[in-house]
Order: C-alpha cells, then sequence, then structure tokens
C-alpha cells in the first residue's frame, strides 16, 4: 500500500517534485511558509497542513525541501516541527542540500523519538524536479531507503544508497564542486571563443563530441550564449553550497584550491546584484573581464 507523504517547503524545486507525487497516486499533506503555491498544490489534490507539527502527524513519510541547514533545523527540530508531531516509525527525508554535520544531528535526534531520518539530496535543478529524472543520493539506514525507493521512483532516475547519515549530503557537495567548477570553465572557454570571434553555437557543437563534453556543457551552454539566465538553480543557492562545501573541506582537512576560487567568483556574482540570476551567470563576469559584452545580462 503506498505511503502517505507529507511534504515541506514548496520552492522551484519541491513544487515540481510534490507534483510527481501527485501523479504518482500518493495521498499528499503539504506545507509551505507562503499561501499561494499550497493552495496551487490544493488544486492539484494536495491536503493543506497547518504546521510542520500537523503535515508530520498525518503522515507515515515527511520530506522537506528547504534552502539550507538552519532552515531544516527549525522545520525538523523546532517548535510546532517535524519531531514534535511525528509518531515512532515515521520516516522522515531531508532532500534539501544542507551542511551533513547537521544532517548527522538530525538523524541523531529523530532517533531519540522512534524516528527514522535519511539525507537525500538531489541534483537535477528545476528541469530535473518537473520531468521527475532527478539523480537522489541517500544517507541513513539502508533498509529505511529500501521502504521508501518506490516514492522516490515518483521524483528520480537515479536512485543511490550512499551509506550512513550523513553520506547523502558528502555526496551532493561533491556534486555540487564539479558543477560549480564545471559551470566556470564553461564560462571562461565560451568567453575565449567569443573573443576570437568564434561561432559559439558551433564551438558548443565541437565541444559536447569530445573529452570537454558534460551535462552542464549540453544543458548550461546554448542557454549562457544566448544570456538567458532564468534561475533553474539560483547563483544565491550555490553560493550557500560552496560555503557548505569549503566548511565540511575544513573538517575533514582536505584542500579545496579550485573550488576557493570559484567561491570567490560566485561571491562577486552577488556583489553585482546577480544572486537571483541562474548559476550559469558566472559567464557574465568573466566576459566583463575580457571585455566581451555580447551576452553578459546585469
Amino acid at each position: 500500500m503506498a505511503k502517505i507523504i507529507g511534504f515541506i517547503g514548496l520552492g522551484i524545486m519541491g513544487k515540481p517534485m510534490a507534483r510527481n507525487l501527485l501523479k504518482g497516486g500518493y495521498a499528499l499533506t503539504v506545507y509551505n511558509r507562503s499561501q499561494p503555491v499550497m493552495e496551487e498544490l490544493k488544486r492539484d489534490g494536495a491536503t493543506l497542513g497547518s504546521s510542520p507539527k500537523d503535515v508530520a502527524a498525518r503522515s507515515e513519510v515527511v520530506i522537506t525541501m528547504l534552502p539550507n541547514s538552519p532552515d531544516v533545523e527549525a522545520v525538523v527540530l523546532g517548535a510546532d516541527g517535524v519531531l514534535e508531531g511525528a509518531k515512532a516509525g515515521t520516516i522522515l527525508v531531508d532532500m534539501s542540500t544542507i551542511s551533513p554535520l547537521v544532517s548527522q544531528q538530525i538523524y541523531g535526534e529523530a532517533k531519540k523519538k522512534g524516528v527514522k531520518a535519511l539525507d537525500a539530496p538531489v541534483s537535477g535543478g528545476e528541469k530535473g524536479a518537473i520531468e521527475g529524472i532527478l539523480s537522489i543520493m541517500a544517507g541513513g539506514d539502508q533498509e529505511v531507503f529500501e521502504a521508501v525507493v518506490p516514492i522516490f521512483r515518483a521524483m528520480g532516475k537515479t536512485i543511490t544508497y550512499m551509506g550512513p547519515a550523513g553520506a547523502g549530503g558528502f555526496t551532493k557537495l561533491a556534486n555540487q564542486v564539479i558543477v560549480a567548477i564545471n559551470l566556470t570553465a564553461i564560462g571562461e572557454a565560451l568567453t575565449l571563443g567569443a573573443k576570437a570571434g568564434l561561432d559559439l553555437e558551433r564551438l558548443i557543437q565541437a565541444l559536447s563530441g569530445g573529452m570537454a563534453g558534460s551535462r552542464c556543457l549540453e544543458m548550461k551552454g546554448p542557454q549562457m550564449i544566448k544570456g538567458n539566465f532564468q534561475p533553474g538553480f539560483k547563483t544565491d543557492l550555490h553560493y550557500k553550497d560552496l560555503g557548505l562545501i569549503m566548511e565540511a573541506a575544513r573538517a575533514l582537512q582536505v584542500p579545496l584550491p579550485t573550488t576557493s576560487i570559484v567561491q570567490e567568483l560566485f561571491s562577486a556574482l552577488r556583489v553585482k546584484g546577480r544572486g537571483g540570476l541562474d548559476h550559469s551567470a558566472v559567464i557574465t563576469l568573466l566576459e566583463e573581464l575580457a571585455g566581451v559584452h555580447a551576452h553578459t545580462q546585469s
């Protein structure tokens, strides 16, 4: 029998993920800080919860999809939070990208109440969320992971059990290292090509067929040369992730020299007021440095 699911956090990623659960036939209770998006989900067939505690009380599985560690701590551990409403045996699945150290803390607090917690962040951006093809990387107890795999299949395509609590979060941070550096590298390559007078569409075509080809180039390259930086994933959020990456790297004593440079580029992008643009907008900084303005949006 399909489990009764609660979903908290209906942002760029959370809303399409929740919709895919409804399409998958799951009974869904939702909660979000802003009301209009809750009404949208109600029209799609969801029940509205009045608080995280209320959502947890009505659900067998509670999914959270929130911006950062403090948001998850407040929603799960705070007053009127998930753990106040959850029964023993409830499964909590945090799909946000937060500090893996906080995920481990939440796992421990949940366990005291008989609640089973997974950290299961995702990759694939808004497009992947809408299409239900996200990559989901999970940490926690393997039997809990296996119990929710059918739920994951309604939202994602590549579903991987990574190990104990926090392992999903560390995997997502590794993912974000590659994406941030890759987008910056693509920005540098396209800026070089623009300054050299190359046809940038042909440049992408040529690069895609060789070792330089990547999902980032395929998904973001055409948008970058059009100057289309409508956010599939905001620079502000990736900058937040870069902070989590460097914090984890310091804790584990792992030098990440290239990531630290990219973090500063993303910081400069935000200083210029572009934090709300897609993370591929890092190219706009590189174009300005090179004096190539054809594809820059402020």
